[in-house]
């Protein structure tokens, strides 16, 4: 006998076992129970299949498991983030984290020794909430009783099965998804482009500009600092030093180009070696722009830009769902980091129709929730873009006209990152074209709509309906309110302007060119976004790659792709500032929001003025389902943490 001993949520419990009693533990021969898969279970429904995946093909698998002690880490999250509690700022090392929320070792060395079985290797994360496995075809055909086959849908190749993965039942249980039995690439980048048809009508100046001198007109880092009164923070001598700030991307870049862009814009920078790179799960491949290669470098030019002393870290994974969830938990254990951005992701809508047709379960979205909350218990700020049509971003993927926002920003543990319109003054083609926008406002391309023959449209109603942009805002269908958006005003009733009417069962539109304001009241789950800035292209930025050729410039470039690697930049001056980390903005944030003197900007006029062609503001309100919080003075906020 043998005796092994293990401390999870504050107790300590004796695990006997015995060779016989563990080896029947995993036996393959126990019953068999069906484990959740990822978001390309459905595609594979739907695909043609080509013939079976070569039994001796490479494939990577990840498996996410179950936290232990939910109620508990619920708690301890709030009582990091809660002034006065002997635990705030208090955060667990990923050991730590492990001992208390993780899966028991038992359980994870009968997981590995299952695979085992099969010639499987495991690589377990030392959260011992995920593990990575490496095989081949054949041997996880056998492990999960499928069968891999190469398959093709709208023109995509990939592989996948069509029948749901099994494992012994006593092993399925602490099971939250499986990951990678296909490896479709699901998940699009946050970025937005003006029209070719605006861009043709600037100046040249405006578009193009040399390795030291970048385009005139867009927004610049130190305009951003200006706007959002970052600048301030950074005379006080706080520009990130000591702090190491991540990125999850699933695109790759050339460090080099970035080095180039922060020369281009004056920023002086730390370290040449500030930037490293960690690829998961192989990497992502060669740099592409339509890989989304310019995602990956916009992120650390922006990020990088307001926080100049800080180190960055870069984890490239392939896009894949296994890729996605494995870059995340190899962060966050990691716990380098003391802030982490993501810019891509997918709509509710993608993760619920999978769910609608018995090919995915909800613990795919809480699969991510659950790296969230490790990241939260661990005081990582966590930021994810929301995307950007409006308030229909199921438009992006599945095509439905419904309102929807974007997953994984849905989760209440990440601070959602929403994007505004600048006023005129802030942008040459709002000058160049006449365009009117006073002040600051919900990044909706409504205010484009009566400029129809600009862009050679045959009516006002199709070049609408054929331009649905915006920041993605709303509410969840997945993921209920969360405590900290409890009582703030304009989070439970809303205004909306009906833009647009979904027809035809939310597969087509009706436009209304003089929309009415209605009134609307929540349906009681997570509203996002939660903070706001510029990320209209229209009132947008420049990107500096080799990729684009010519001068490496690109101009008319935006979204919430770009929102969220700056409130990571401004996330590692904070925690620079406070000498610590913070943790969890989300609870704190709205907590300051509801104080007289209060961080953010709201943006709550009501009507047209002011939505993402949906939701708009109330006037008196502090949250509003397009911006959020509306926009941070960034001194202020670092104040008030």
């Amino acid at each position: 006998m043998s005796k092994k001993s293990t401390w999870f949520g504050g107790i300590t419990a004796t695990l006997v076992t015995s060779s016989l009693c563990f080896a029947g533990f995993i036996s393959p021969a126990r019953a068999a129970q069906t484990v959740p898969q990822g978001i390309a279970a459905t595609v594979a429904q739907s695909s043609t299949v080509m013939g079976n995946l070569p039994v001796d093909q490479p494939v990577t698998v990840s498996m996410i498991l179950r936290a232990t002690n939910q109620a508990q880490l619920t708690h301890y999250i709030q009582q990091t983030v809660t002034p006065g509690n002997p635990n705030y700022r208090k955060f667990l090392t990923t050991q730590q984290f492990a001992r208390a929320y993780g899966q028991s070792p038992l359980i994870i060395d009968a997981i590995v020794a299952y695979f085992k079985l099969y010639g499987i290797s495991a690589q377990v994360y030392p959260d011992n909430l995920a593990i990575t496995l490496n095989g081949t075809a054949g041997q996880f055909n056998q492990a999960f009783g499928v069968v891999l086959q190469t398959m093709q849908w709208k023109g995509k190749k990939f592989y996948g099965t069509k029948k749901n993965p099994n494992l012994p039942s006593n092993l399925a249980n602490p099971v939250l998804a499986v990951l990678g039995l296909s490896n479709y690439a699901p998940f699009a980048t946050n970025t937005a482009k003006t029209p070719a048809a605006l861009l043709n009508k600037l100046p040249l100046a405006d578009t193009t500009g040399t390795t030291t001198t970048p385009p005139a007109g867009w927004e610049s880092p130190q305009s951003i600092e200006r706007l959002y009164n970052i600048s301030p923070v950074q005379q006080k001598g706080d520009l990130g030093q000591g702090q190491t700030l991540g990125i999850v991307t699933l695109a790759s870049f050339n460090p080099n180009d970035v080095y180039a862009y922060w020369q281009a814009y004056g920023i002086k920078v730390a370290s040449n070696q500030r930037v490293s790179v960690v690829n998961v799960d192989g990497g992502s491949g060669t740099p592409s722009l339509i890989a989304g290669s310019g995602e990956a470098t916009l992120d650390v030019e922006q990020s990088g830009s307001l926080a100049p002393d800080a180190n960055i870290i870069v984890y490239q994974a392939p896009n894949t769902d296994y890729g996605f969830m494995d870059a995340f938990f190899h962060a966050i254990s990691d716990n380098q980091v003391g802030s982490l951005s993501a810019s891509w992701g997918m709509s509710e809508d993608a993760v619920n129709t999978s769910i609608a047709q018995g090919q995915e379960s909800p613990n795919y979205a809480q699969a991510f929730n659950e790296a969230f909350e490790e990241a939260a218990a661990q005081g990582i700020s966590s930021f994810a873009a929301t995307g950007d049509y409006g308030a229909y971003q199921a438009v992006s993927d599945v095509g439905t006209t419904d309102l929807s926002v974007g997953n994984p920003a849905d989760s209440p543990y990440v601070t959602a990152a929403g994007a505004t319109t600048l006023p005129t003054s802030d942008s040459a083609i709002f000058q160049q074209l006449g365009i009117s926008i006073p002040q600051e406002r919900a990044w909706g391309y409504d205010y484009l709509y009566p400029l129809w023959q600009e862009f050679g449209a045959s009516s006002e109603q199709a070049w609408a309906e054929s331009a649905i942009g915006g920041s993605n805002g709303g509410y969840s269908d997945i993921f209920t309110k969360p405590s900290y958006q409890q009582g703030v005003s304009g989070v439970d009733h809303f205004h909306a302007v009906q833009w647009f009417t979904p027809t035809n069962h939310n597969t087509n539109w009706t436009f209304h060119a003089n929309p009415p304001v209605v009134s609307g009241q929540s349906n009681g789950f997570r509203a996002l976004p939660d903070v706001s800035m510029d990320g209209d292209p229209d009132t947008g930025y420049a990107i500096y790659s080799t990729l684009f050729g010519g001068d490496n410039w690109s101009v008319g470039w935006g979204g919430t792709s770009f929102v969220a690697p700056q409130l990571n930049g401004i996330a590692a001056l904070i925690d620079e500032a406070n000498g610590s980390r913070v943790g969890f903005w989300n609870p704190q944030i709205y907590r300051f929001a509801k104080e007289a003197n209060s961080p953010f900007t709201p943006l709550n006029a009501t009507g047209t003025s002011n939505d993402n062609l949906y939701f708009t503001g109330t006037k008196g309100t502090i949250y509003n389902p397009a911006t959020g919080l509306g926009t941070p003075d960034v001194a202020k906020l670092t104040a008030d943490f």
